[in-house]
């Protein structure tokens, strides 16, 4: 199976890893480890506290925990440089944006962390769409076939 099969084997060119790459990565993991960080905050007030809704308080707090991962494993794809990873950590970035922009029109100290949030998610964007990040990936555009057999 060549590398273009398989969506697990590094990039084809084993070169260093662009600080492009590396930085989405890293935004990507803060944006996993924010959500983890927040759902077990809520997790824990929703057992120890006296939340309106204990249910409630539990069920967003596991929820929040388990959506952390996608960006987590997507960080960690992006470090390692595997194509397969990028399609997570976009998706990441586009279900932020609507989050940020609902942060953005509260009228309450949530203006700040949408703010951030929106910023963090168009620049991972940006960076994960980049040439430079799109080639140490290994992936290619459409019509861009290479030693392809028929």
């Amino acid at each position: 199976m060549s590398a273009e099969q398989n969506p697990t084997s590094p990039a084809p060119d084993a070169g260093p890893r662009p600080v492009r790459l590396t930085v989405a990565a890293a935004l990507a993991g803060l944006e996993g480890l924010a959500l983890f960080v927040g759902g077990a905050w809520m997790l824990v007030l929703g057992l120890t506290g006296s939340p309106d809704d204990r249910r409630q308080a539990v069920t967003g707090g596991v929820t929040l925990i388990v959506l952390a991962l996608l960006p987590l494993l997507a960080a960690r794809g992006l470090l390692l440089r595997r194509g397969w990873s990028r399609g997570p950590a976009v998706i990441t970035q586009i279900m932020a944006l609507p989050v940020a922009y609902n942060l953005l029109q509260a009228d309450s100290v949530a203006i700040p962390g949408g703010i951030a949030l929106a910023v963090v998610a168009v620049a991972a964007l940006v960076l994960l769409v980049n040439p430079a990040t799109t080639r140490a990936l290994g992936i290619r555009g459409p019509g861009n076939v290479q030693d392809q057999k028929e």
